[in-house]
């Protein structure tokens, strides 16, 4: 059994388990709103996010190679790709590249104090925060004679990771259940993110939930009486080419 159906929900099928994941992000109420603008609706007025940029980079190699291993146990590959193969490393890397990583939306300034779960994101900027775990976790083998991360079985890689997750493992600089559970949010995001993003590849993730993504309008639909909507999902950005 893979890490992350291990880690939380037992025996729940993987889809089941995703699917539950990430309904929060996707649970608005399919209701008619009135619209406001202009008539007749025109195409392409409305700005989009700014698409995701390829040479966006924060990552080192080393870093990356981490990153990839990790998140591919917490979403590893079955009859859907994997984190990786939906691009949720570039999604990291781009975002901790950009102000999320940089800790735009968090306070930064010093003192610290340790915070309570209750009081939200109490760590340093998210790129620091990965910087010094991936170089602690990394030591941290090298100091007890085992092999780098990416080089650890899978079933290692799972124990090291379940540590993380359930705070049993010390790591140097930084709180390792704060990474993993910001890496942990990450891999969500950028597997069932808008692609615009960078990840959700294809938008495979949305159609493994079948979510039928950002559309104008889905008055049409709302008396469906709970069938599958079979359509392609749409990204914020259009149907994007990835």
């Amino acid at each position: 059994m893979h890490f992350s159906q291990r880690a939380y929900l037992g025996h729940m099928s993987r889809r089941a388990f995703l699917s539950g994941a990430s309904a929060l992000a996707f649970a608005a109420p399919l209701a008619a709103r009135e619209y406001r603008g202009g008539i007749p609706w025109e195409p392409n007025a409305a700005v989009p996010p700014e698409p995701f940029d390829p040479s966006a980079r924060f990552l080192t190699a080393d870093e990356r190679s981490f990153v990839t291993a990790a998140v591919d146990r917490l979403i590893p590959a079955d009859d859907w790709g994997s984190a990786s193969e939906l691009g949720v490393v570039d999604f990291i890397d781009g975002q901790l590249a950009g102000a999320y990583g940089r800790g735009d939306i968090y306070y930064m300034e010093g003192p610290f104090e340790d915070g309570l779960p209750t009081q939200g994101y109490q760590a340093q900027a998210p790129a620091l925060l990965y910087r010094q775990a991936i170089a602690d976790i990394r030591q941290g083998l090298a100091d007890a004679d085992q092999p780098d991360f990416i080089e650890l079985s899978p079933e290692d890689q799972d124990t090291l990771l379940m540590a993380l997750s359930e705070g049993e493992s010390d790591l140097e600089h930084t709180d390792g259940k704060t990474f993993f559970d910001t890496l942990w949010q990450n891999t969500l995001e950028g597997y069932f993110g808008d692609p615009v993003h960078g990840g959700n590849r294809d938008m495979e993730a949305w159609r493994m939930i079948g979510f039928p993504g950002a559309r104008y309008d889905y008055r049409p639909w709302i008396d469906h009486g709970g069938k599958p909507l079979d359509f392609e999902p749409v990204s914020v950005g259009g149907r994007l080419v990835q």
